[in-house]
């Protein structure tokens, strides 16, 4: 039978799978529980209305995700993490199959409160958690075995945060970007033009997604490259073109590489009114975790692009992409105009509008190292500026 979560679902499906949408949305709140559940039918025949169709978007919206209102693999794993609270399942870390959702996130918020560094509470189960939950439970005087299960629930319970002055993530973010000095050099960014291979992303006229974003990504790197830092692609130059099979593959290349930075980078598409540029970063709202230094490097980015080009400058925004989620350095994803739109279309189209841009992108990582005194006014810093800082 093939796995339901794997498909795609959306206004006017039926069946089983349906119904368990239905069911998952009136647990959280968002549908109703009451007789009319299953759309006024059977569960075989289970509808996706309206009603589920709001409550979709409406859970796509608290939870960061793309808003279609279509419940494809990401929207039903948040689904599912969405239904977990700390203690109603044991929790432990299995490389082969990380364990994620709120519960986990949960666990990780106490233990940072506490003084234990999971990393960033992002409800995934992976190796820092366990390294901070053995050292919590060691702590403690229970069995340090990274599992945590009754013994560690109660633990828990009894203990109140300790860390004050601000989130302890959030704080780990700021002084790891602090000791890193303000110079680029010796720093590893890594840049990931989104799509290729067989996937051309979006396309208008001549216009491929995937080659604008790569070209673009070569310019950057040439820059940055010229300042010192160590630059990556995480998909070949022209030639051998391999493209990465999703996010999470591009966020563990990032992860293997040390990264301080990762900067995906992307063109949208829409009705021929829809233009301007917006940077997104990880932040999960209905659980108040986000990238702090995340934040920052998009909102530096947003207004170092918006400030040297005329596109409508459409902010900066949270998301829980798999991109932004798994890679455990600041990272963002910048949506660079739309391709639908004949004005930036005409600006994407011209290699010294995409110059411009590259410049941007430098300067705003140049600026997220550098300490308040030191730093410059949005748009003003140069290339030449930051070769052999």
């Amino acid at each position: 039978m093939p796995n339901p979560a794997m498909r795609l679902y959306r206004s006017g499906d039926t069946g089983p799978a349906v119904a368990e949408i239905r069911a998952r949305l009136a647990f959280l709140g968002l549908l109703s529980s009451g007789d009319d559940q299953l759309g006024g039918a059977s569960f075989e025949t289970a509808v996706f209305d309206q009603a589920v169709d709001a409550a979709v978007r409406g859970f796509q919206q608290q939870r960061g995700a793309s808003v279609d209102g279509i419940v494809g693999p990401q929207t039903w794993r948040l689904l599912d993490e969405a239904r977990w609270r700390l203690g109603a399942r044991v929790l432990w870390y299995s490389p082969s199959h990380l364990l994620s959702g709120d519960d986990v996130v949960e666990l990780q918020q106490r233990l940072l409160g506490l003084g234990f560094d999971t990393g960033r509470a992002d409800g995934i189960f992976g190796r820092d958690t366990e390294v901070a939950l053995r050292e919590f439970q060691r702590n403690v005087g229970i069995l340090a075995d990274g599992t945590c299960g009754p013994a560690t629930f109660k633990a828990l319970s009894r203990l109140t945060r300790t860390v004050v002055g601000g989130t302890p993530a959030a704080l780990r973010e700021a002084e790891a970007i602090r000791r890193s000095g303000p110079t680029l050099a010796g720093k590893v960014v890594v840049l990931d033009p989104g799509h290729g291979g067989a996937d051309r992303g979006n396309c208008s006229g001549d216009l491929v997604e995937a080659a604008l974003a790569h070209d673009l990504a070569a310019r950057v790197e040439g820059r940055l490259t010229a300042t010192g830092v160590t630059a990556y692609l995480t998909r070949g130059r022209l030639g051998a073109d391999e493209a990465p099979p999703d996010e999470a593959t591009r966020a563990a290349t990032a992860n293997s590489l040390g990264a301080d930075l990762l900067i995906s980078l992307h063109m949208d598409t829409g009705s021929a009114a829809a233009n301007g540029a917006a940077t997104y970063f990880y932040g999960h709202r209905a659980l108040g975790s986000r990238s702090a230094m995340g934040a920052r490097f998009a909102d530096l980015l947003q207004r170092e692009l918006t400030a040297r080009t005329d596109l409508l400058d459409c902010g900066t925004h949270e998301k829980t992409w798999d991109l932004l989620r798994r890679s455990r350095m600041p990272a963002v994803r910048l949506e660079l105009g739309y391709l639908s739109n004949p004005a930036d279309a005409a600006r994407l189209a011209d290699p010294s509008f995409r110059d411009v841009v590259a410049e941007a992108v430098v300067a705003a990582v140049q600026r997220l190292y550098l300490p308040p005194e030191e730093d410059s006014p949005t748009g003003s810093l140069l290339l030449p500026d930051l070769v052999g800082g």
